[in-house]
């Protein structure tokens, strides 16, 4: 009779080399320094997901997925729009200045 032994952890798993990794903590400590948070910076991160998605939608028609969620950020988009808008309006008008957006239309 033979005994068919199971070995666990049969791939070995690679560290990643501690250069690579420091450098991409000080990329990432850089890029704290910008203000996240703004309202001005997180509609400009919406507009350059918009723009890389409507690229994609050219090439990728059938591609339904992308296109919902091409339709969320491009709802997010207009929350922050609105809202921003409501609180500051002359930074709202500077943005839409600076991104090259349509003015929202009010109701």
């Amino acid at each position: 009779m033979k005994i068919h032994i199971r070995k666990k952890n049969k791939y070995k798993k690679f560290p990643m080399p501690k250069k690579l990794f420091i450098s991409v903590i000080s990329k990432e400590k850089e890029k704290k320094e910008e203000n996240r948070g703004s309202v001005e910076f997180q509609v400009f991160h919406f507009t350059n997901k918009i723009q890389r998605l409507t690229l994609h939608l050219e090439l990728h028609k059938k591609d339904y997925s992308s296109q919902k969620g091409l339709r969320k950020i491009l709802g997010k988009r207009q929350r922050m729009l609105a809202y921003l808008s409501k609180k500051n309006r002359v930074r709202y008008k500077e943005l839409i200045s600076q991104l090259n957006i349509r003015e929202l239309k009010r109701p």
